[in-house]
């Protein structure tokens, strides 16, 4: 699909260099990180960014480069750069196509990408069945046809074992046949130019990349921070006129907009320090359609997210609020043990950097934007409510009035309709999953909610913060909300945010276990 406003043309689910340039769609330059990577010391390359962040556009631009195509590169950063501009041999796989398939239909898949690669560049088939003999015999035919070394490009390399990195089953195949497909990689050093993979995650190199040990990982060096999204000082220079026509279809200035651009997508960093990053798949589609909205999302869901999510029972409240070392960030993610896929969130584009502290060596991970926060707390619903995404949208929506008016009783009449009209699920007869449905809520409706916080005297079931007031929550199961409420008052919760600045409201919350629902509440404080 290709987006035209004002003359301004937007690559809408367009991933080749070439056919952007040629159609003089608008083109973040990159080429200044394409120069730099084609330098002496760095030949296998390894990069993990997000999907739609733009990997697959960079895998296009570097096959483009070595292909020595200069008229593609006039006027940007690249062309005062380079001077030599030799064209190589250049292989290109786009693993994205291997998705959902069996050990053998992957076989069969990676020949029909070799056949294609044969194909393009005049070299005659190989008469093996095994992928990495093949592989290896087109290289060094390329190498003697043309006398120059071969640069080989992996797009997406990951994308055979993500939907699977779940099951016991299929992964340990899988992963063996990928592995059989890259070993050649290391053997034919000398005829080989430049490696460069992409993907999501890490896999173990002791399972993936067991030859290529020599690879480098680019992922979080700071000199490569902004090679994929876009960085707001590259919206702001080369994006100036689109943030001028937003503004004025949207009516506002050019501040406002920048500042609701920034809110939906921007926040992530994957280094530190680190440029402000924005998604660029949603933001070249708020430009293209002049709206904000959760564009991301809407292009999918991972479903290998979710799972892990559901294995590993990881309630919504904890996906953000992470400090780390910089040792989580390499750990493989079939190596994932404890419930701890926070490797997998970071690399997923879920959580991202947010602050590093030097003295203690720690990383701090949250949920970058609104986009991204409104997008998971929507998917999650569906496993703590057995309802549809729009009927509880719609709900959610009318509850963000009286909140808004710090009318809390119809807030809760609506939320006690809203949780009686929902069919019976499992797991609901304890309190740990209301507080996750009432973090859920509130994160929806776009406020601060946090869960189990900690205090002198004891733990506050949910603290919510709005722009007028501060509510501290005691949830009960089977019991008063009096009872919940004596809770809150006994053991002085309200003491921990005495210098928040906002009034403070006590409320006590008791949940029928039959019901699944709100039975009564009690507040205090208002």
């Amino acid at each position: 699909m290709k987006e035209q406003m004002n003359n301004r043309r937007y690559p809408i689910g367009i991933q080749t260099f070439s056919e952007i340039r040629e159609l003089n769609c608008i083109y973040i330059d990159k080429t200044e990180y394409v120069y730099r990577m084609n330098q002496p010391g760095l030949k296998y390359v390894f990069l993990s960014r997000p999907r739609r962040f733009g990997k697959s556009l960079l895998t296009s631009t570097l096959r483009s480069y070595f292909e020595g195509r200069k008229e593609l590169f006039k006027g940007l950063a690249i062309e005062k750069l380079e001077t030599e501009w030799t064209a190589y041999p250049v292989l290109h796989f786009d693993l994205s196509l291997a998705k959902h398939l069996t050990p053998e239909r992957l076989i069969k898949t990676i020949h029909s990408f070799l056949e294609e690669n044969e194909k393009r560049l005049g070299v005659s088939p190989g008469n093996t069945e095994e992928v990495h003999l093949r592989l290896k015999d087109l290289i060094i035919n390329l190498h003697e046809k043309t006398g120059k070394q071969v640069v080989v490009l992996i797009d997406e390399y990951d994308a055979p074992l993500l939907d699977v990195v779940h099951e016991d089953k299929n992964l340990p195949q899988l992963r063996l046949e990928m592995r059989n497909f890259f070993s050649p990689l290391k053997a034919c050093d000398p005829y080989l130019k430049f490696v460069f993979l992409t993907g999501i995650t890490k896999f173990s190199q002791l399972s993936i990349f067991s030859e290529l040990n020599n690879i480098r990982n680019i992922s979080m060096e700071e000199d490569y921070g902004g090679i994929c999204g876009i960085t707001e000082e590259e919206m702001i220079t080369q994006m100036s006129e689109d943030l001028e026509i937003l503004a004025k279809h949207l009516k506002t200035t050019r501040e406002e907009v920048l500042a609701k651009l920034k809110n939906y997508y921007d926040g992530y960093h994957f280094t530190w320090p680190s440029p402000d990053i924005y998604n660029p798949f949603s933001l070249l589609n708020a430009f293209a359609s002049k709206k904000l909205k959760p564009f991301w999302f809407e292009s999918g869901t991972p479903t290998y997210l979710l799972e892990m999510l559901r294995k590993f029972n990881i309630p919504p409240s904890k996906i953000g609020g992470k400090l780390v070392r910089i040792s989580a960030f390499d750990i493989p993610i079939e190596q994932m043990k404890n419930k701890n896929i926070t490797p997998l969130l970071y690399q997923s584009g879920y959580i991202t950097i947010t602050c590093y502290d030097e003295n203690t060596q720690l990383y701090s991970l949250d949920i970058p934007n609104k986009e991204v926060r409104l997008g998971l707390m929507e998917n999650l619903l569906d496993a703590y409510l057995d309802v549809s995404n729009e009927e509880a949208g719609t709900a959610i929506s009318l509850m963000s009035v009286p909140l808004r008016q710090n009318n809390l009783e119809e807030f809760f009449r609506q939320l006690r309709t809203f949780l009686s009209t929902i069919p019976y699920c499992e797991n609901t007869d304890y309190e740990g999953h209301y507080q996750q449905v009432f973090y859920i809520i509130f994160s929806l409706l776009g406020h601060y909610a946090d869960v189990e916080v900690r205090t002198p005297q004891g733990r506050i079931d949910v603290v919510l913060r709005t722009k007028t007031h501060l509510y501290v929550m005691e949830l009960k199961l089977n019991q008063s909300a009096e009872s919940a409420l004596n809770q809150i008052e006994l053991k002085n919760y309200p003491e921990r945010f005495a210098l928040c600045g906002l009034p403070i409201v006590k409320v006590g919350i008791n949940f029928d276990k039959e019901t699944h629902t709100l039975s009564d509440w009690s507040i205090s404080g208002e």
